[in-house]
């Protein structure tokens, strides 16, 4: 069965794999973004600022287009940004209601792109989807993961909307070096290493879930499927690869696979950030079929060939 898809945030790193992927399966695609996609132009895209337009145009497009599904990625997404800037974790907030009130006007399921900065900086090995607690936001970015998940969970309440929220987990790989815009740790690592530049890690004992694009994109397709057939519905699921690994690990494979000794200064970890995080994957195996496939060296490995393709130096 073909469908159609509205993405929201559909220029970002998920965003641009998961609409290729859909589109390479034969599905319809409306990605809609703030700014034009820089990596492809097979998206076709929708220019809307959710920040300030109103519902209304958001309702046109998912009624003009037949979408039946909307998938909400759209965020300001740099934790230690959004603790300079707070005002932009509540634009995260509005963005999601928006989304939320769309689809539930359209009477269309909903996924959402949440994030396991919603645990806080907890410390125990494995995280699973229970040990959230809402209570205690360590930033104004996981406080707007946190308030879109109620939005969702009320919705859900009140008006019957069909759920899933995905809680995401270092995603890295194809179209996620766009450092000019945004500076994520993977690919800056790269590109600085590559180049025998210092790289500064904030937290020498933090230990983070990385998750190659693929995986995850596997994980939301899976998602789709379930959600639409019914078979999976208002489920909260940590999507990641389920290893832990410290980024002094995640530099030390880059410089095996680019040829290059890291040259790393040690600094603490700065406000807001989570410096443990492991997910359980349970849940993900369990009601979809969920398998990871790649381990971060042969990740790092992908992302490096990649960045060479590209034409960025690696």
């Amino acid at each position: 069965m073909t469908l159609n898809v509205l993405i929201t945030g559909s220029s970002g790193q998920i965003g641009t794999n998961l609409a290729l992927r859909l589109l390479s399966e034969g599905h319809g695609v409306l990605g809609v973004d703030i700014r034009p996609n820089t990596w492809t132009n097979e998206i076709p895209t929708r220019l809307v600022d959710l920040t300030t337009d109103c519902v209304g145009r958001l309702l046109e497009l998912i009624r003009g287009f037949g979408i039946q599904l909307l998938v909400h990625l759209a965020a300001h997404a740099k934790v230690f940004e959004l603790v300079r800037e707070p005002s932009r974790a509540l634009e995260n907030v509005n963005m999601t209601f928006k989304t939320a009130e769309s689809a539930r006007l359209a009477q269309i399921p909903i996924i959402f792109g949440s994030s396991r900065e919603v645990y806080g900086d907890i410390h125990r090995h494995v995280t699973d989807e229970s040990c959230a607690d809402f209570v205690v936001a360590e930033s104004p970015y996981s406080a707007s993961k946190i308030a879109g998940e109620a939005f969702i969970y009320s919705y859900a309440q009140c008006y019957g909307l069909p759920y899933i929220v995905f809680r995401f987990s270092n995603v890295y790989g194809r179209y996620d070096n766009d450092l000019e815009r945004m500076e994520r740790v993977t690919p800056l690592f790269i590109k600085r290493i590559s180049q025998g530049l210092p790289i500064v890690i904030h937290g020498r004992e933090k230990i983070l879930d990385f998750t190659y694009i693929d995986d995850c994109v596997d994980g939301i397709c899976l998602g789709i499927e379930k959600l639409l057939a019914n078979e999976v519905r208002n489920q909260t699921i940590n999507l990641a690869c389920g290893e832990g690994n410290s980024l002094e690990q995640l530099a030390r494979l880059i410089g095996q696979h680019t040829g290059r000794e890291p040259i790393i200064t040690f600094t603490p970890s700065q406000p807001g950030e989570v410096t443990r995080y492991i997910a359980d994957i349970t849940k993900a195996r369990k009601l979809l079929g969920y398998n990871p496939r790649t381990s971060l060296e042969e990740g790092i490995a992908k992302a490096i060939a990649w960045t060479r393709e590209f034409g960025q130096k690696a």
